[in-house]
C-alpha cells in the first residue's frame, strides 16, 4: 500500500548525545575526517548504509544503540572533544581576521549549483563542486561569504545504463526535512518567504533553506510551496531542466530572489551586509537589476544605481564558448519585467540593453546572461590564464577598439578543496613528517609554494600508500560495477567474472567528468586494436576506470557512452577497463587517489579548468592531459605529460583526432607503461616515484582552492569593498553625470600631431626618447583624459606586442584652436624591432580600467605616417 502522507520523524537524542545533532547539521563533518570517525563509530554499518549522511544515520539508529553511546564514557569524551573542535573553528580567528588590509564584512556568493557532500545532491559538475570549494576553503579561511542557491527538489539526476549501455536518468525526490538544512524562519516561527512578481498578476514564492557550511551559511530557495501555482512550484524542480521560460524563472529566482534573501537572512539574524556581490558564471546576473531597484528606492537614478553595482560586483565566466552561454529571447526577457511583472519600476529598455549583443556578430534579438553580467560587474575573471585569454577575446567586441589583452578581464586560477578530496591516508602521511596541525593549515591555507617535507618520505612509504589506495578503488570498482550490472538485468550467475575485475598492481588510469563531446569521451576508441594492446600487454598492462554523465538532452553524449560501454563489455578486455554510472562526489572520492594517471584530452581551449586533475594530483596521481585550463598553466615534465595538440588551421577536427589520439597512444607506450613498470635496485620505479613526490611538492600547493580564494580576496573583493564603500549616492551621480559627458564628447577627441626627439630609423638599447603630441579633446577637459605612450615590440605586421604604457602630461594651456600639447619620455628598454604609438582613454579616479568605458581614440593615419612610429 502507498501511503497518503509522508512524514520526517527526526530522533530525540539523549541529553548527553546532543552535541551530535549539531555536528551533524553543520557540513564541516564532509571535510573533517575526526567527525566523520565519530559518527561511522556510533554504528559502522548504518554509516554505510546511509551513504554515510550523519542526518540520515542519526534518524536510523535504534534507541537502544542510542542509550548505550550515552553511558559509554570513552565515546562521549570523543563527542566532547569534536564539539568544542567545531566551536573553536567558528568562533576563532583564521586567516581571513589577521589581515590589515580593511576587507569586506561580507561577501555573496551566488551560484546555480553548489557541490558540497554528496548527502546534499544539488550539483551536477564542475561549475557546482567548483562552488562548493569556494565556500568551504572561505569557511576554513574565515572569510565572511554567504552562499546563495536553489534547492532542486530533484537535484540532478541519477544516472544508469539499460542492457545496450544507454544512459537512463532516474529523478529521485529529495525531501528537505531529510537532509542536512534547516528552514529559515521569521521571529514568530513562521517560514522565511521571498516572492516575485509574475506576469498576469501571478507570483512565485520561495522558502529559504539553511545550510551551515563550516563558517559559511548557505541560503538555498525553494518554490515547492503550498502557495504556489502547480508551474511556479516546479521551478526549483531539478537542476538544468526545462524549456526557456523555466531556466529564466530559475536565474530570476536566483539572482533576484538570491538578494532578497540574502537581505531577509541578514535582517533576521544579524549578519552583516554584503559589500562585494560575486556571480559565479552568468545565471546569477540578474542580482544586480535588484540591486540597481533597491538603490533607485532610496533616491538614485538608474545611471548613478548602476555605476554603484558595478563597484561592488564580481563576475567569474566559466565558459569558453559561446554556445555555452544563457541566452533567452528579448521579448520572453521583456515580457517578465517591468509594469505589471518583475521590477515595475524600472525601464524595461535599459534591462534589455544590458544583455544585448551590441557588436559585430552578435545577435540582437537575443539577451545574454553573460553580456549582462559584465555590464553589471566592474572586475570580471575567467578561471584559468588561458581561459582568461580566451573570455577576453570572446568578449572583446564590448571593448571596441582594444587588443584583447587589455579586455578587462583577469584570471583565477581555480583551485580545489584538499581537506574534501585528499584520502585520509594520504594526510595521515604528510601528518607523520610535519604534524597533523601544520598538515591540515597546508592544506586549507595554501601559503606555500612548495611542500618540501614531501622529499623526506621514504620511497617505500610513498610506494606502498600508492599501492594500497589502488587496491581500495579495485574493490570499489568490483562493488559498483556488480550493481550496475544488476540494475542492467543480469542475474548473479552472470557475474562472477567481476572478481578478476582490474589488478591492484597494474597501471590505473582514470577518466571520469561530464560528457560533452569536446572533451572526447571516446578519444581513447580512435584505434581500437592498439587501445586493447595496451590493455593487455603481457608486462606492461593498463588498465582503466571511465566514468561521466550526458544532458539528459544530449544524445550525441549518449552515444559517447554507449560506445564505450559496448567496448567495455567485451569479454577480452572487460577485466581492463570498466565504465562506472552516476559519477557524483561519494566515488569521485575513492576514484581521484587510487588512480596513477589522470587522462584529460578535451579540444583545446575549451576546457575553461579542469579541476579533477587537481584533485587527483593532491593524492599522488599524475596527470596526462592536453595542454589546457590549468595544466597549460602549470604543466612541468617533472610532474607529468603533455598531449600534443594537432589544432593547425588546416586541420579538420577528424584528423585532429587521429592524430592527438596516436600522441596518446605513443606516450603511454613508450613514456609511461616503462616508467611504471622498471624497477631499480631497491626493486621500486624509482622514477615514478619521483615524479609522485615532485607532484606532491611542486604541484599541490598551487592546485588549493585557499591559494584560490586567497586570491579572490586581495585582488577581486577587497578592490570592490574599496569601489563599493567610495561610491557613496553623490560620487554615483557624478561617476554617471562624468561618464555620459564623456561618452558625448568623446567624438572631439583626436591624435592630431606626434612629433619625437629621434627621427633616424634606429637607435642604442637605453636612449630615450622625448614624445610631444598635440592633441583634441572637444568638450573635455585634461582631468577627462589620459594621453598614453604605447610602446613595445612589433611582429611581422607591425603590431604592438608585449605593451607598456606610459602616461603623458599636458604642458601648458591650450592653443587658440584649443589643442592640447603633452610631453613624456619613452625608454627604449629592448632590443630589436620596436615600435610606439599614442592613444588618448578616458580617466577617473574611480575607474578600474581605462578600457571601463570601451573608448579610445588613436592617431589617423595621416598623423602616423609622419610620425615614424616604428624603429628597426
Amino acid at each position: 500500500m502507498k501511503a497518503i502522507r509522508r512524514f520526517t520523524v527526526r530522533p530525540v537524542l539523549p541529553d548527553p548525545l546532543r552535541p551530535l545533532s549539531d555536528l551533524a547539521r553543520n557540513l564541516r563533518w564532509s571535510w573533517h575526517a575526526a567527525t566523520r570517525d565519530l559518527f561511522r563509530s556510533v554504528d559502522p554499518g548504518r554509516w554505510a548504509a546511509t551513504g554515510r549522511d550523519p542526518v540520515r544515520l542519526l534518524g536510523s539508529v535504534p534507541a537502544g544503540r542510542l542509550t548505550e553511546l550515552a553511558g559509554d564514557r570513552d565515546f562521549l569524551d570523543r563527542l566532547d572533544a569534536a564539539a568544542r573542535d567545531l566551536d573553536a573553528y567558528l568562533t576563532g580567528d583564521r586567516w581571513y581576521q589577521a589581515q590589515t588590509d580593511r576587507l569586506p564584512a561580507a561577501v555573496a556568493y551566488f551560484s546555480p549549483e553548489f557541490g558540497i557532500t554528496a548527502a546534499l545532491p544539488q550539483y551536477s559538475g564542475g561549475l557546482g563542486i567548483l562552488a562548493g570549494d569556494h565556500l568551504k576553503a572561505a569557511s576554513d579561511l574565515g572569510v565572511p561569504l554567504v552562499g546563495v542557491g536553489l534547492l532542486y527538489r530533484h537535484g540532478y539526476f541519477r544516472q544508469s545504463l539499460s542492457r545496450d549501455g544507454w544512459q537512463q536518468e532516474h529523478y529521485p525526490v529529495l525531501d528537505p526535512h531529510e537532509l542536512p538544512l534547516d528552514q529559515l524562519e521569521e521571529p514568530d516561527g513562521t517560514p522565511a518567504q521571498i516572492t516575485l512578481a509574475l506576469p498576469g498578476d501571478r507570483c512565485l514564492r520561495a522558502r529559504i533553506w539553511l545550510a551551515q557550511v563550516g563558517r559559511v551559511p548557505l541560503l538555498l530557495l525553494d518554490s515547492d510551496v503550498e502557495e504556489n501555482d502547480p508551474g511556479e512550484r516546479g521551478v526549483t524542480d531539478r537542476l538544468y531542466g526545462g524549456g526557456s521560460e523555466h531556466r529564466l524563472l530559475q536565474e530570476m529566482l536566483l539572482g533576484i530572489g538570491g538578494v532578497r534573501a540574502v537581505r531577509t537572512y541578514c535582517g533576521l539574524t544579524g549578519h552583516a551586509a554584503p559589500e562585494v556581490f560575486h556571480t559565479n558564471e552568468g545565471h546569477a546576473g540578474f542580482l544586480g537589476l535588484e540591486r540597481i531597484a533597491e538603490l533607485r528606492a532610496d533616491g538614485l537614478d538608474f545611471d548613478a544605481a548602476l555605476e554603484a553595482v558595478r563597484a561592488g560586483t564580481v563576475f567569474t565566466t566559466h565558459t569558453p564558448v559561446p554556445a555555452g552561454i544563457d541566452r533567452f529571447d528579448r521579448e520572453l526577457v521583456a515580457r517578465h519585467f517591468g509594469q505589471h511583472a518583475e521590477l515595475p519600476h524600472m525601464e524595461v529598455d535599459r534591462i534589455l540593453r544590458l544583455g544585448t549583443e551590441s557588436y559585430p556578430g552578435g545577435e540582437p534579438g537575443l539577451f545574454n546572461m553573460a553580456v549582462m553580467g559584465l555590464r553589471l560587474a566592474q572586475r570580471a575573471n575567467g578561471v584559468s590564464l588561458l581561459h582568461g585569454d580566451v573570455s577576453r577575446e570572446m568578449f572583446a567586441g564590448l571593448w571596441p577598439g582594444f587588443d584583447p589583452e587589455e579586455v578587462p578581464i583577469t584570471s583565477v586560477t581555480n583551485g580545489v578543496h584538499a581537506p574534501t578530496w585528499v584520502a585520509p591516508e594520504v594526510f595521515r602521511l604528510g601528518a607523520r613528517q610535519i604534524g597533523a596541525q601544520r598538515a591540515e593549515e597546508a592544506l586549507s591555507v595554501g601559503d606555500s609554494d612548495r611542500w618540501d617535507s614531501v622529499a623526506d618520505i621514504a620511497d617505500q612509504d610513498i610506494w606502498e600508500l600508492r599501492r594500497s589506495l589502488r587496491e581500495q578503488l579495485v574493490l570499489e570498482v568490483r562493488e559498483r560495477l556488480r550493481a550496475s550490472w544488476r540494475q542492467r538485468g543480469a542475474g548473479t550467475a552472470e557475474l562472477g567474472w567481476i572478481d578478476g575485475v582490474l589488478d591492484p598492481d597494474v597501471l590505473t588510469i582514470g577518466f571520469a567528468r561530464r560528457v560533452p563531446s569536446y572533451k572526447r569521451l571516446t578519444l581513447m576508441l580512435r584505434d581500437r586494436d592498439r587501445l586493447t594492446e595496451l590493455l593487455l600487454h603481457p608486462e606492461r598492462p593498463v588498465q582503466i576506470v571511465v566514468a561521466g554523465k550526458a544532458h539528459p538532452a544530449d544524445d550525441g553524449g549518449k552515444r559517447l557512452i554507449q560506445e564505450l560501454v559496448r567496448f567495455a563489455d567485451d569479454p577480452r578486455v572487460r577485466h581492463r577497463i570498466v565504465f562506472l554510472p552516476d559519477y557524483g562526489m561519494a566515488m569521485a572520492q575513492k576514484l581521484y587517489p587510487g588512480c596513477d594517471i589522470w587522462l584529460n584530452n578535451p579540444l583545446r581551449p575549451l576546457e575553461a579548468c579542469g579541476t579533477s586533475g587537481m584533485k587527483a594530483a593532491l593524492n599522488g596521481c599524475l596527470n596526462l592531459s592536453v595542454l589546457d585550463g590549468w595544466w597549460n598553466e602549470w604543466f612541468q615534465p617533472d610532474f607529468g605529460w603533455a598531449i600534443p595538440t594537432a589544432d593547425g588551421a588546416g586541420t579538420d577536427p577528424d584528423r585532429r583526432d587521429t592524430i592527438e589520439a596516436a600522441a596518446l597512444y605513443d606516450l603511454l607506450e613508450q613514456r609511461i607503461t616503462p616508467c611504471f613498470y622498471e624497477r631499480g635496485r631497491d626493486g621500486l620505479p624509482d622514477r615514478w616515484i619521483e615524479m609522485v613526490r615532485r607532484t606532491l611538492s611542486l604541484l599541490g600547493p598551487k592546485v588549493l582552492a585557499g591559494r584560490m580564494v586567497r586570491e579572490y580576496v586581495e585582488r577581486l573583493y577587497a578592490p570592490a569593498a574599496h569601489a563599493h564603500r567610495a561610491m557613496d549616492p553623490d560620487s554615483a551621480r557624478a561617476l554617471a553625470e562624468w561618464k555620459a559627458r564623456v561618452r558625448a564628447a568623446w567624438h572631439g577627441v583626436t591624435v592630431d600631431h606626434v612629433e619625437t626627439s629621434v627621427t633616424a630609423a634606429t637607435a642604442e638599447l637605453g636612449t630615450t626618447l622625448a614624445l610631444r603630441v598635440r592633441v583634441g579633446l572637444g568638450g573635455l577637459k585634461p582631468e577627462d583624459v589620459e594621453v598614453q605612450a604605447v610602446s613595445g615590440r612589433v611582429d611581422e605586421e607591425d603590431r604592438i606586442t608585449d605593451a607598456a604604457a606610459v602616461p603623458l602630461k599636458p604642458v601648458g594651456a591650450p592653443d587658440p584652436e584649443g589643442r592640447w600639447v603633452y610631453e613624456g619620455p619613452l625608454a627604449l628598454d629592448r632590443t630589436g624591432p620596436f615600435g610606439y604609438t599614442v592613444r588618448i582613454l578616458p580617466g577617473h579616479r574611480l575607474l578600474a580600467s581605462g578600457a571601463e568605458l570601451g573608448l579610445v581614440a588613436v592617431p589617423s593615419e595621416d598623423v602616423v605616417e609622419g610620425a615614424g612610429l616604428l624603429m628597426r
